[in-house]
């Protein structure tokens, strides 16, 4: 992949829209400009979880204004997260449609580990280099993430259903504060951090708060003297009865409020006060990089053969115990197929997902052997895959659960001309590496002309080899089955 002079990242929130620009010099970025729009995605999520019309309006404006500035780079010096609110969204899939038309880009949306995963890349780059382990807690729109790690590495990683703006429409949905409903809030915060807290408890020696629900916080508590530096419990506590004697979030009358903060202050703050009694935080600092700083160091990384999918499907091999050499070997022929399928103008990325699935097409062996590609496909849509998007794996399952068995179970599932590609591609590795052995292979060629595909092997190893003889003639007849001409020929 070629190095990019300038990287872009934009991370889709569930409060705020925001792009970040760098400009890559040798092995630094350094941050060129930044753009912020107050969305408020989440607010417009409805009891059944639908985006409204109203949220989805807001979200196509700032993304139009976002593609102009964008409009020059090219598609692989930009990356597009969504995080909580398309997530859950029912109606996820129709927006994104409209809205990457809008951006010029496609999205990603990540999965909430994910996204905790690359607000630790982001944060850590920001800061000085400790030994001390660090909490690192980012509370956005719709779900808050919290991280322990050392250095650039992070330990643990967990997402919480709970976020500024659902919280605050769900507590204070008319700006109203009163006792009650804070102390509803912060019981609800305080129930959904009992999943993490024996994890986390003591395990850290400081705290750190990204994002700007922690800077809003921090920047009240500091301009009205309630803290010198951050965030501390003593402050939240006086914060927390200056908000409950003003009973209405509008009639804060403190510095540093901003307008664009207030409608999801309240929720934010719930939460806040509530990590800090059950992970028992006495001091939180902020930092000055999050979400798409850690989106701008992990494309960077991407283009210095540091891609932490890599990283991911190594990891998942030595997990599941896959087979490495015949792994390598189905790796090898399926792209030699592909990419004679493609011809002269191949899909690098397309053959990056190949490889992949090459590589982890046997994880589901561990489960059980019958019908192994079935468990494989489970694992690869569920499992938590750092550095790869939903829709990422979502492809990876698609073909793994393709790569053997009957084809017609994909009828609808594949629907592009890459994917029809690259699973016949692992078909037929799989197939002639079925005896998981070296096999002497003969000269294969896989051709594609307009819609027909031909195969043609030497007849005289075919006579050697009967049983892929007969295999080869049983895989003509299952593409057949999803309306696609194979033709075996002999050369």
């Amino acid at each position: 992949m070629e190095q990019q002079p300038v990287l872009a990242a934009v991370d889709l929130g569930s409060n705020s829209f925001r792009l970040q620009i760098a400009r890559v010099e040798g092995e630094q970025l350094y941050m060129l400009d930044g753009l912020r729009e107050p969305v408020r995605l989440a607010a417009g999520l409805t009891a059944d979880n639908y985006l409204d019309e109203a949220a989805q309006q807001r979200a196509l404006a700032a993304l139009g204004r976002f593609g102009e500035r964008l409009r020059d780079l090219p598609p692989e010096a930009v990356r597009v997260v969504g995080t909580n609110s398309l997530r859950i969204a029912e109606n996820a899939a129709e927006f994104i449609v409209k809205a990457e038309r809008a951006l010029g880009f496609p999205i990603e949306v990540i999965y909430g580990r994910e996204e905790a995963r690359l607000i630790y890349l982001g944060v850590a780059h920001g800061l000085p280099q400790s030994d001390d382990n660090l909490l690192v807690m980012d509370i956005g729109g719709g779900s808050t993430e919290f991280i322990i790690g050392r250095g650039l590495n992070p330990i643990q990683l967990e997402s919480l259903n709970m976020g500024c703006v659902s919280y605050s429409a769900r507590y204070f949905p008319d700006g109203k504060i009163t006792k009650q409903r804070m102390m509803q809030a912060e019981l609800a915060a305080r129930n959904e951090l009992q999943a993490i807290v024996a994890d986390y408890q003591g395990q850290w020696q400081r705290a750190i708060g990204s994002s700007g629900t922690a800077k809003a916080i921090a920047e009240i508590l500091e301009l009205n003297g309630y803290s010198k530096n951050g965030i501390t419990r003593e402050g939240l506590e006086k914060l927390r009865a200056h908000m409950i004697l003003a009973g209405d979030i509008q009639q804060l009358n403190l510095l540093g409020v901003r307008a664009d903060r207030l409608p999801a202050l309240a929720g934010g703050f719930a939460i806040m006060y509530a990590a800090f009694g059950e992970l028992n935080i006495e001091k939180m600092q902020l930092a000055l990089s999050a979400l798409r700083e850690g989106v701008l160091y992990d494309l960077w990384g991407r283009f210095h053969n540091n891609d932490m999918r890599d990283v991911t499907v190594l990891h998942f091999m030595k997990r599941y115990h896959v087979d490495m050499k015949q792994a390598e070997r189905v790796n090898r022929l399926s792209g030699e197929l592909a990419r004679q399928l493609f011809g002269q103008a191949p899909n690098e990325s397309a053959l990056q997902l190949l490889g992949w699935v090459a590589h982890l097409h046997g994880v589901g062996i561990r489960v059980a052997h019958s019908g192994y590609h079935k468990h494989t496909a489970y694992i690869l849509a569920n499992a938590d895959m750092p550095g790869f998007s939903k829709k990422e794996q979502v492809r990876l399952s698609l073909l793994a659960l393709a790569h053997r068995g009957n084809l017609k179970k994909l009828i609808g599932l594949l629907t592009n001309t890459d994917d029809f590609v690259l699973a016949m591609s692992l078909r037929l590795a799989a197939l002639f590496y079925r005896n998981r052995s070296d096999v002497d292979l003969p000269d294969i060629q896989l051709t594609l002309t307009g819609a027909k595909y031909g195969l043609s092997v030497s007849p005289a190893w075919l006579k050697l080899n009967p049983l892929t003889e007969a295999a080869l003639q049983e895989e003509v007849k299952q593409w057949k089955a999803l309306g696609v001409s194979l033709q075996l020929g002999k050369k």
